[in-house]
């Protein structure tokens, strides 16, 4: 009896094909992305209409100014999108960049002599973070390329394994004679 709750656990049944319910999950995934894309790009689109209204005199040129940034905000968060949807991985490189143009427009936005001391420091010191991150993730290897450092790691352990007992016939050959 434990032999078939055993045989139960480790082999899914038939009829749940795991592959199909990954494919499955990740088309409706892709269509909620694509869905936001649609969504954003439409927002993109009312935004730009706001923007060109603001120009009308009289012209307020904070006003103006959080327009354009804010359109940079939401072009890079659509490039994010679609980066997404043709390599199935989010760009470390573009969040990274979203983030920056983010924190950035809101200093401006603000004002950097209307903004508390502290508060200006500590966002240097996220912008900092951010730079340092968007300067090292270039020598981070591509994983998304179908490279995967841990089979890596453990195909190398597994050849150096496999040559050391290669290396010694005796020793392979004991294991054998030892039945």
């Amino acid at each position: 009896m434990e032999n078939r709750s055993n045989n139960q656990t480790t082999h899914p049944p038939q009829w749940l094909n795991l592959k199909l319910i990954v494919s499955g999950l990740e088309t409706v995934q892709d269509l909620i992305v694509i869905s936001l894309c649609i969504g954003l790009f439409c927002f993109m689109v009312l935004e730009l209409r706001e923007m060109f209204f603001s120009l009308l005199p009289p012209l307020n040129f904070q006003e103006v100014t959080a327009d354009i940034l804010f359109l940079l905000v939401l072009v890079e968060l659509f490039r994010l999108l679609i980066i997404y949807l043709q390599e199935q991985r989010v760009s470390i490189g573009v969040a990274v960049e979203v983030c920056i143009v983010s924190v950035l427009r809101e200093v401006i936005v603000r004002g950097v002599l209307e903004t508390p001391w502290i508060q200006i420091l500590s966002t240097g010191g996220f912008l900092l973070v951010l730079g340092v991150l968007l300067v090292i993730r270039v020598w981070l290897p591509p994983t998304f390329e179908g490279i995967d450092p841990e089979r890596r790691i453990a195909n190398r352990k597994r050849n150096l394994s496999g040559s050391e007992s290669s290396a010694d016939p005796v020793g392979v050959n004991s294991k054998f004679n030892s039945h």
